[in-house]
């Protein structure tokens, strides 16, 4: 995809390997079934309208985002909608941290920030991509959504 390519092509030299990485580790261990594609300025794995067509809070030209990487002017970024709300994997995903990782977790509801590009557990990202199917997403997101068990 010509946007994904220059995307990746604009990062600053003194982070683009540690973001390639990010990117590698986040695309690899994607469950099946999610659409990689540029959404909010970001990398974005969504679930395709196929799947899910009333889309997005309702848009239904705008797909179901799942996972973000993203490249700030003082961080890279993971954005992982499905911890949001998800207690037993925030809680993982924390203790897991604190044991890989020396540094506090800077982290917002989504958002996993890294300022320090030497110091991303690449390993850590892998296994929590991993953590959640597609299906466990989009029923998560109708619950998020207040919607009714989809068929």
């Amino acid at each position: 995809m010509p946007e994904i390519e220059n995307y990746l092509a604009s990062i600053d030299e003194d982070r683009r390997d540690a973001f390639l990485q990010l990117y590698e580790v986040v695309k690899d261990n994607m469950p099946e079934g999610f659409e990689e594609r540029m959404q909010y300025g970001m990398i974005t794995w969504v679930v395709p309208l196929a799947v899910y067509p009333d889309g997005y809070l309702n848009r239904a030209d705008e797909p179901v985002p799942f996972i973000s990487v993203g490249y700030q002017k003082k961080h890279l970024a993971v954005y992982h909608m499905g911890i949001m709300g998800n207690q037993p994997l925030l809680q993982w995903f924390e203790e897991k941290y604190a044991e890989v990782v020396p540094t506090k977790l800077n982290m917002g509801k989504s958002c996993i920030r890294f300022t320090n590009a030497k110091k991303v557990p690449f390993d850590l990202i892998g296994e929590l991509v991993q953590k959640m199917s597609m299906d466990e997403w989009v029923k998560a997101y109708d619950h998020f959504a207040g919607k009714r068990n989809r068929k």
